[in-house]
């Protein structure tokens, strides 16, 4: 009979041989004096077995499931960006869109463009960043958003002739728009150098304009403008988008044709920590006229105006005053008159100044 059988051929379970085993070592008395070869086995290992303590053998105990609180978390600042929108949308857009400032800027404007720009995400302008929100934030600054085309002989001038002529009508666009204390009100006398001194209708304008400004003698009909005890201007950066073309005038002169658009962004004056920032947008179209001095009485350097139009956002509506007067607080939220314009679209021509009425455009963005 094999070790672990019954008399009977049925085989005893480990538990019970176990059982008998230890009885066996405890000195049970009816315990076999003379154990088998498997329960001598099964003792040798018992022997050998560490003490599990209380803990059965073969006994599993599933770890515990580790607390989800990561989607705890993840709810709280889901619930929290909610609430922020509703209370503050502006402010979050602000935080998370993209101002342009970090763009590639825009290849130089050598044509009328086919359509406006695109529309930008809505932002706040900021001291830092004026142009945040604007199609301007990713134009040229001064001087470098006027493209200058390549000069050729044209009428009575020599290719180094034209290309000296559209250099300065170049700098009467900076004179007249950029330059930092005409824009602060002073008088353009860099601008007014460049201006035939024999045309007597330019003249009798410039004359009277500073003096007693009135719809006909406006200083805004050239020069960019703001009175500096009530609009500061924020920075110093203008941007410009525009370009110069040219082709053979009256009597062989060289006719230079200008449409360049100014964004002057400003603040109150009277509250000098306000955060409050307007954009006065004037897009300018000007014609000047470089005469031939056998067939035009003129002075070396100096050109003619043949035509002077603009058009303005953002820059006032009421009777002239020499300045433009960007509408803050509760006069901006007031300014609803006027036909809606879009100041950055360039793809028309330029409706406003000296034959085109008087009415003033109402910006959709600015």
């Amino acid at each position: 009979m094999g070790a672990g059988t019954e008399p009977d051929g049925s085989s005893r379970s480990d538990e019970e041989w176990e059982r008998f085993l230890r009885e066996s070592v405890a000195g049970t008395a009816d315990a076999p004096k003379e154990p088998s070869a498997r329960a001598r086995e099964v003792a040798k290992r018992l022997r050998a077995e560490p003490d599990r303590g209380s803990e059965g053998w073969r006994s599993y105990t599933p770890a515990r499931p580790k607390r989800r609180t990561g989607w705890y978390v993840v709810g709280l600042l889901v619930s929290l960006a909610l609430l922020a929108v509703a209370f503050a949308p502006g402010r979050v857009v602000d935080l998370f869109a993209d101002d342009g400032s970090d763009s590639a800027p825009l290849a130089a404007e050598t044509a009328r463009p086919a359509q406006a720009p695109p529309a930008e995400a809505a932002q706040r302008p900021t001291r830092d960043k004026p142009f945040r929100g604007s199609p301007a934030a990713n134009w040229a600054s001064g001087a470098a958003g006027i493209t200058v085309p390549k000069a050729g002989a044209v009428g009575w001038m020599s290719a180094a002739e034209v290309e000296r002529a559209l250099a300065r009508s170049r700098d009467f666009l900076v004179a007249s728009g950029l330059d930092r204390g005409v824009l602060r009100g002073e008088r353009p006398e860099k601008a007014i150098a460049l201006i035939n001194p024999h045309q007597k209708d330019v003249q009798e304008l410039l004359k009277t304009a500073f003096r007693t400004p009135s719809e006909k003698h406006d200083p805004l009909l050239l020069f960019s403008r703001f009175q500096p005890s009530r609009t500061q201007l924020v920075g110093d950066i203008v941007k410009t988008r525009g370009r110069l073309t040219y082709r053979e005038g009256e009597r062989g002169a060289l006719q230079v044709t200008a449409d360049v658009t100014f964004v002057y962004p400003v603040t109150p004056a009277v509250a000098s920590d306000s955060d409050e920032i307007v954009r006065t947008i004037v897009r300018r179209e000007l014609v000047l006229s470089w005469d031939d001095p056998d067939n035009v009485i003129t002075e070396p350097g100096t050109a003619s105006i043949v035509s002077y139009k603009y058009d303005m956002t953002n820059g006032g509506c009421g009777a002239p005053t020499g300045y433009f007067t960007p509408p803050f607080g509760t006069d901006r939220r007031a300014d609803k008159a006027g036909t809606e314009v879009d100041p950055y679209d360039r793809s028309t021509p330029v409706g406003r100044g000296k034959s085109s009425g008087d009415k003033c455009g109402r910006a959709t963005r600015s």
